[in-house]
């Protein structure tokens, strides 16, 4: 069965009509306008690059490998801003220091798994360390103290959050649920409105 496919270009299409607000637009166009280059505001640079490996494994992008949606800036921004979305899990630290804990675990699982640094694995051992990270219970000091399977949770919900709010991943899935400003009016089963996506095959 083939993959459904989201023409190319559409949410971009969309940016520049009165469904957007002026709000929005900006938001949206500031992600597709990013520069290529970035540098850390708050994590230091080896933290910083270890972070954009692990974010590289949790959402490989092979169309885009020569310029992938940036997944890091968002999350060191955001730490260099003290803003969060106002909750925590009790079992973890506020969000600076469990990054800082998290990030460092992630490389002690690697030493104690391949004895060297999560950025010098092949791409097979990094999901490896991932993978015990993901099951909770992994290897290192770090994780005596950090919940290991809380830490992850947030990690992966903070990088999909960042992924799916770019406008070239929004056209990879057909959404335009941000073109809201004439409303919606074709509620029923499998309508749409003129607006929506029309998948292809």
């Amino acid at each position: 069965m083939p993959v459904p496919e989201y023409p190319s270009g559409t949410v971009r299409a969309l940016l520049n009509t009165a469904h957007v607000s002026e709000a929005t637009r900006a938001a949206l166009q500031a992600r597709l306008d990013a520069p290529a280059t970035y540098a850390p505001q708050l994590l230091a640079p080896e933290t910083y690059a270890l972070l954009e490996a692990v974010a590289a494994r949790l959402f490989p992008q092979p169309d885009r490998a020569d310029e992938p949606i940036p997944l890091a800036p968002a999350v060191d921004q955001r730490l260099a801003e003290g803003r969060a979305d106002g909750w925590r899990y009790d079992a973890l630290p506020p969000d600076r220091e469990a990054y800082r804990l998290g990030l460092g675990g992630i490389q002690e699982i690697a030493q104690a798994m391949f004895q060297a640094d999560f950025i010098g694995l092949k791409a097979v051992q990094q999901d490896a360390v991932l993978r015990t990270l993901a099951d909770g219970h992994p290897p290192g000091a770090t994780w005596a103290t950090l919940d290991a399977g809380r830490f992850f949770e947030e990690l992966l919900a903070e990088l999909t959050e960042t992924y799916y709010a770019h406008p070239l991943a929004q056209e990879e899935i057909g959404y335009v649920g941000m073109a809201d400003l004439p409303a919606w009016t074709k509620i029923g089963l499998n309508e749409k409105e003129d607006r929506e996506v029309a998948m292809g095959e």
